[in-house]
């Protein structure tokens, strides 16, 4: 079972996101995804940088940079976020956003989106190449969510959150995503499956939305571990520390009562046992 949950930072984010770690960071990075903010952990310090309008997800690239999803595009910038260099809009329509993200194995960034209204069926999945060319790799998506690989690299896991499912694709370099089968099926009265990630076994940490919690599957579709929050509203999880394992987890003060869960919006963290993986790291900077 995973260790007690701890409160890592105040409340500062509105709608916190997308954690990640790498190592050359001060700490783990994670947006406030309405705000347009990458935040960041440095010791017991939080800095903001604003990268737009919105900030929907991160990770480092190969070369030492960042690579961004913003509203309605990709981003690429310095290690300190310091100079945003947008890549120019994937659609014009401002009723939709991006909301969640991840790179391949093969350095390719993917990132999601959704309707700021949830439309059903008017978001994608959208996949930046180092080269700058973007590819639609999934429509008909409702709120595009968690998307993580498997130890070997074969597998993708992914959530459209209202399917209440994890959904498993083979993956290759040249074939993509491929084959999409359902892999974990989340009872709706436990909440939401949103933001996950992969530990170095292969099991699968998903944040449930509604859920105030997290929990951990086998690639199977079994759960093993419930790690419960003091707030419902729990966003996206992922391993970081020197060693991967502390388990970092995001959450949100959007759709909570106002004057209620003092602690939505803070950062979280767990030693659930198992190290984490390594984030892929974005080929193009």
């Amino acid at each position: 079972m995973a260790s007690t949950v701890d409160q890592v930072t105040e409340p500062v984010a509105e709608h916190g996101e997308g954690p990640v770690w790498a190592p050359e960071w001060p700490g783990v990075r994670w947006v406030d995804m309405l705000a347009g903010d990458v935040l960041e952990l440095d010791g017991g310090e939080v800095r903001r940088h604003h990268v737009g309008a919105v900030a929907a997800a991160l990770r480092p690239g190969a070369g030492g940079g960042v690579v961004l999803a913003l509203e309605r595009g990709f981003a690429l910038t310095d290690a300190a976020l310091t100079d945003v260099r947008p890549l120019g809009e994937v659609w014009a329509d401002a009723g939709v956003r991006m909301n969640e993200g991840g790179c391949d194995p093969d350095g390719r960034f993917y990132c999601g989106s959704m309707a700021y209204d949830a439309t059903p069926g008017a978001a994608g999945l959208y996949r930046l190449d180092p080269d700058g060319t973007v590819t639609t790799v999934l429509t008909g998506v409702t709120i595009s969510n968690g998307l993580a690989w498997s130890p070997d690299g074969g597998t993708a896991y992914y959530v459209d959150t209202p399917t209440g499912r994890i959904d498993a694709f083979d993956y290759a370099a040249a074939a993509g995503l491929t084959d999409r089968r359902p892999a974990v099926t989340i009872p709706a009265e436990v909440g939401s499956p949103d933001g996950l990630t992969v530990d170095a076994e292969g099991n699968l940490w998903v944040a449930l939305w509604g859920g105030g919690a997290v929990h951990c599957y086998t690639p199977a579709g079994e759960l093993v571990t419930r790690a419960e929050l003091p707030v419902t509203q729990v966003t996206a999880c992922t391993f970081g520390g020197a060693d991967l394992s502390e388990l970092y987890v995001t959450t949100s003060r959007l759709g909570v009562e106002k004057g209620t869960q003092p602690e939505a919006g803070g950062l979280f963290r767990l030693r659930p046992g198992v190290r984490g993986l390594p984030a892929h790291r974005f080929s193009g900077c």
